[in-house]
């Protein structure tokens, strides 16, 4: 099933350039011509891409939630169950490939963060480390995102349903520091899991949290635990509904 979602990035070469395009588009955009980082202490750059990294972990789930609609509505699954194969093979083999094409993603950024003059000052263990949580968080992303496209049904939803992640997007310390914003909003902002490991990623990568809050303190505990906690609830909710919806 990974192979085979692997085979269509070369019928559709524009939809993945197009996809880790667009992270970068916003990077420069918000380092360059928007601008920002309200409370931020030292050099924007070093705050920003952190905050952008897992940011592009929440975006582009439209590919692969779109995929699983299209699959229930026309009858592939119906072929692949008469393969010697579980029921969950089929929603597993799209997460692997789309974590898969995030992870190029993260190293697309990377590069255009070290060429905008971002630099890493942690050691080679924490930038595995922060690796691992920006898609441990992706992993959760797409449980949720799969989920919610089989609730709405069709490929012509998945737009709407998508939107969603927008506010859920910036209402994260991507951008600026939650001291920066009204009381109620930055307590808002602290808990979204993407500032957990926005934030996480910061500290590895050698800026300090810059708050006194519970969760900045604890971003590196709330970083894997989020994605974890997401992922253990939808993974069998969205399997069990896949089940109900290809028989």
């Amino acid at each position: 099933m990974t192979r085979r979602e692997l085979a269509h990035w070369a019928r559709r070469p524009v939809e993945v350039v197009i996809g880790l395009l667009f992270p970068v588009m916003l990077l420069l955009m918000f380092g360059y011509l928007i601008g920002g980082g309200r409370g931020v202490d030292g050099p924007y750059i070093g705050f920003l891409v952190p905050g952008m990294l897992a940011l592009t972990m929440a975006f582009g789930l439209e590919a692969t939630m779109t995929a699983v609609t299209q699959d229930l509505n026309k009858g592939v699954i119906d072929r692949f169950r008469s393969l010697p194969m579980a029921d969950s093979a089929v929603l597993v083999g799209r997460s692997v490939a789309d974590l898969l094409q995030s992870a190029l993603g993260l190293v697309v950024m990377i590069g255009v963060g070290y060429a905008i003059g971002w630099r890493w000052h942690g050691g080679f263990g924490a930038f595995l480390g922060a690796l691992g949580l920006l898609l441990l968080l992706r992993f959760a992303m797409l449980w949720v995102g799969i989920h919610l496209a089989m609730v709405a049904g069709r490929p012509q939803l998945v737009q709407a349903v998508q939107s969603l992640v927008w506010p859920i997007g910036f209402l994260s310390n991507a951008f600026a520091t939650p001291e920066s914003m009204p009381a109620w909003l930055g307590a808002t902002v602290e808990w979204n899991p993407l500032s957990a490991t926005a934030t996480a990623v910061r500290e590895l990568s050698g800026i300090p949290a810059g708050s006194g809050s519970w969760a900045a303190e604890h971003a590196q505990m709330l970083a894997p635990a989020w994605p974890l906690v997401l992922a253990a609830v939808f993974f069998p909710l969205t399997v069990r509904r896949f089940v109900r919806l290809s028989h």
